[in-house]
């Protein structure tokens, strides 16, 4: 037996295994509105668990519920997927402490057991930009496992006689997954000239997105084309195949 050796304190480790303990003695709650809005708006990580399995671990710098709620209002509109099978747990970190990723540190421990595979299949992921359109979804990401819900329920449209530009706010604002469409970010003054032809809708009570895209390109001239990706839609005056399209509606 050696008579001496080097001692090095990890303060990682120890970090890493006190937030470990923390959180593993808490008790998952369903990720429902009401258990999210109970909680106080501080920063923190949290674990994510489907039909009980740990699948995710992220961290919010400002608000977990804000956080949290991105992910209830997500999973909302995906398919293949309830929210009744979510739960979550959490605990709130010091500012000065989310320097050191603590989200980082409980993931390393848990990676290696198999668990956090949302941590890698582009669960976190927003709106990846218009360059990554044309990108294979791989069969293991989110938004292959999980595609959005083309039959979600949007809601009445208001106008009782909606443009294009009505519906396309509508969708925007009722959709639990991005829609992005040219001109969404411009003034209306230098938006397509067609966002204000008129727009009927067979039924303004009961309308799905499905409902809406077919009613939009119905009201738009030949050109323009819509097309639900495993993740998200939209909207180019464009005739193009995609290869990862769920659905295409073209006018």
């Amino acid at each position: 037996m050696p008579y001496n050796a080097d001692f090095r304190l990890s303060i990682t480790r120890a970090l890493r295994d006190q937030l470990a303990d923390s959180i593993e003695a808490l008790s998952p709650a369903a990720l429902t509105s009401s258990n999210i809005g109970n909680l106080d708006a501080r920063p923190g990580v949290y674990q994510l668990y489907h039909y009980g399995d740990l699948v995710y671990i992220g961290k919010a710098d400002g608000s977990l519920p804000s956080r949290l709620r991105e992910h209830h209002v997500k999973i909302l509109g995906r398919t293949k997927i309830s929210l009744q099978d979510m739960s979550f747990t959490c605990l709130y970190v010091e500012e000065d402490l989310s320097a050191v990723a603590p989200e980082t540190l409980l993931i390393q421990r848990h990676r290696g057991a198999g668990e956090v595979p949302w941590n890698y299949n582009g669960f976190g992921n927003h709106d990846p930009g218009k360059q990554r359109d044309t990108t294979t979804v791989r069969g293991d990401h989110f938004d292959a496992l999980y595609p959005i819900d083309l039959r979600f329920p949007c809601g009445q449209v208001e106008m009782i006689s909606p443009t294009v530009r009505d519906v396309l706010t509508h969708l925007r604002s009722s959709l639990p997954y991005t829609f992005r469409h040219e001109g969404n970010r411009q003034a209306v003054a230098r938006q397509p000239a067609e966002f204000g032809l008129p727009c009927p809708l067979p039924n303004r009570n009961h309308t799905t997105a499905d409902d809406l895209f077919s009613a939009l390109a119905a009201a738009l001239p030949p050109g323009w084309q819509i097309t639900a990706l495993p993740g998200y839609v939209i909207m180019y005056k464009e005739q193009r195949a995609y290869a990862s399209t769920l659905q295409t509606y073209r006018s």
